[in-house]
């Protein structure tokens, strides 16, 4: 193996890790996400998603709690939407959803869509796709859910944003997202990557 020496240097070059890279520009305030979460969640992003702006689409803090609101917010984007959710435990968690969210008479997505929640550790745990069904995400006016099996959601939001669910689903094979499986919505944001 022959190794050129350019500009001094004859180490061969390393690839970038996605952790060595700089996080990707901000473009909005975010009351929940701080910079270590923001580097955590970069690590399991799709492809698709990688390096682009993370732009706020909707704050509970900016456009207060409605889901029609949300909904109508969406419209504007078409990339995959990281809806990030702080309760009054102080806990954070939320999904990857693989497009914008919409009202829908079935389930839609793909198995891009992900649940997260960080521990009181910070510690993030990822549950992805199992493969076990369809179910990512199926949103009405009174409700949004994501993930589904056995007649319980993984996460599930009432239509004023204000009261959620979390219970283990087939669909991710998650545990609750929240201390409890019952919660009062604190804070939350939907992210698009454009």
């Amino acid at each position: 193996m022959v190794i050129i020496s350019v500009m001094g240097d004859s180490r061969p070059k390393q690839p970038h890790h996605p952790s060595d890279l700089p996080l990707p520009e901000l473009i909005g305030a975010s009351d929940i996400l701080t910079e270590e979460l923001r580097k955590k969640l970069c690590k399991h992003l799709p492809a698709r998603a990688e390096g682009y702006s993370w732009t706020l689409i909707y704050s509970s803090a900016k456009h207060g709690f409605s889901l029609k609101t949300l909904y109508r917010e969406m419209t504007k984007f078409e990339s995959p939407v990281l809806m990030v959710i702080e309760d009054t435990y102080g806990t954070v968690f939320g999904a990857l959803i693989s497009c914008a969210l919409r009202v829908s008479d079935h389930f839609y997505g793909t198995g891009e869509t992900f649940l997260f929640t960080f521990g009181s550790d910070s510690r993030l745990q990822v549950f992805p796709w199992t493969g076990e069904n369809l179910f990512f995400v199926k949103g009405d006016q009174n409700s949004i859910s994501f993930g589904a099996g056995d007649g319980n959601f993984g996460l599930w939001l009432d239509g004023d944003l204000f009261h959620g669910r979390s219970h283990p689903c087939k669909t991710f094979g998650n545990t609750s997202l929240s201390i409890e499986e019952d919660f009062v919505v604190k804070g939350i944001e939907c992210w698009a990557f454009v």
